[in-house]
C-alpha cells in the first residue's frame, strides 16, 4: 500500500501558447511520517519513437511532507523546442509528471498534449518553418493515464 496518494491535479493555464509554463495544482495525501523528501518531476516527450527527446523541465524536492492533504503548484518551462525533432513539434505527444520516495519512481501520470495552430489556414497549410510565435498547446486534462510501481516505503 502507498503512503502517498495523489488525489487531485488541476491543469492551469490551459489551452496556452506553446511556449508558456506548464502548471499543475498537484493535491495528495500522505497517511504516515515520511522520513526523506518526495522528488517530483515534469517530463516532455520529445518524440514517440525514442526517450533520447525527453526533456525533464522541472524537477523539485518536496519536504518533509507532513502527514494529511498536501497542495502546492508545480511550475515548469517549456521544452526547448531545438531539442524536439521538427516533424514532432506539431501534433500529439506526452507530458508526464512522476514522483519519486528514496529515489524510487511509485506513480507517473500521462497527458496527451496536442500542439497545434489555432489559425485555419496554418493548420491546412503549415509552414516549413515552424511559426512557435502562432503555436499553442491543449493538454486533454480529463483523461490522465496513471500507473503506480509498489516501492518500499
Amino acid at each position: 500500500m502507498s503512503i502517498v496518494s495523489i488525489t487531485q491535479i488541476n491543469v492551469l493555464d490551459n489551452p496556452t501558447h506553446f511556449a508558456n509554463p506548464y502548471q499543475f495544482e498537484i493535491t495528495f495525501e500522505c497517511i504516515a511520517p515520511l522520513a526523506a523528501d518526495l522528488e517530483w518531476k515534469i517530463i516532455y516527450v520529445g518524440s514517440a519513437n525514442s526517450n533520447a527527446h525527453d526533456q525533464v523541465l522541472e524537477s523539485i524536492m518536496v519536504g518533509p511532507v507532513p502527514v494529511g492533504v498536501n497542495k502546492f503548484v508545480f511550475q515548469a518551462d517549456a521544452p526547448k523546442p531545438e531539442l524536439i525533432p521538427h516533424n514532432d513539434i506539431v501534433g500529439v505527444t506526452v507530458i508526464l509528471i512522476t514522483c519519486s520516495y528514496l529515489e524510487k519512481e511509485f506513480v507517473r501520470i500521462g497527458y496527451y498534449v496536442n500542439n497545434e495552430y489555432l489559425d485555419e489556414e496554418l493548420r491546412e497549410n503549415p509552414p516549413e518553418q515552424i511559426a512557435y510565435d502562432k503555436l499553442y498547446r491543449s493538454i486533454l486534462a480529463e483523461k490522465p493515464r496513471v500507473t503506480r510501481f509498489p516501492i518500499n516505503w
